[in-house]
């Protein structure tokens, strides 16, 4: 059964950083792409970044430029570096994982932006 966990949520102030990160229990080459969803009380789920097997990043328009996705491929771990957040950054933020077999999703971490 594959685990994705996340970590590094937080309160922070508009302005400030954080990094995300999400262990996954399997090899990331495993999956054809990881990324990061974020979810808002009364909104879609959407999706902020992804990085492909071969290392290709993709970004949503509205954190292009603050936010970086990157991995570590020894600790099996992808992170978001998130700067100059905003407080519309506030979410529910899920890493996600999409292998042959499927779509999975960690548990979720909060990240809250105060003005």
């Amino acid at each position: 059964q594959v685990q994705l966990v996340e970590s590094g949520g937080g309160l922070v102030q508009a302005g400030g950083s954080l990094r995300l990160s999400c262990a996954t229990s399997r090899t990331i080459f495993s999956f054809n792409t990881m990324g990061w969803f974020r979810q808002a009380p009364g909104k879609q789920r959407e999706l902020v970044a992804t990085i492909t097997r071969d290392g290709s990043l993709d970004y949503a328009d509205t954190v292009k430029g603050r936010f970086t996705i990157s991995r570590d491929n020894a600790k099996n771990t992808v992170y978001l570096q998130m700067n100059s957040l905003k407080p519309e950054d506030t979410a529910a933020y899920y890493c996600h994982a999409r292998g042959t077999r499927g779509n999975y999703w960690g548990q979720g971490t909060q990240v809250t932006v105060s003005s």
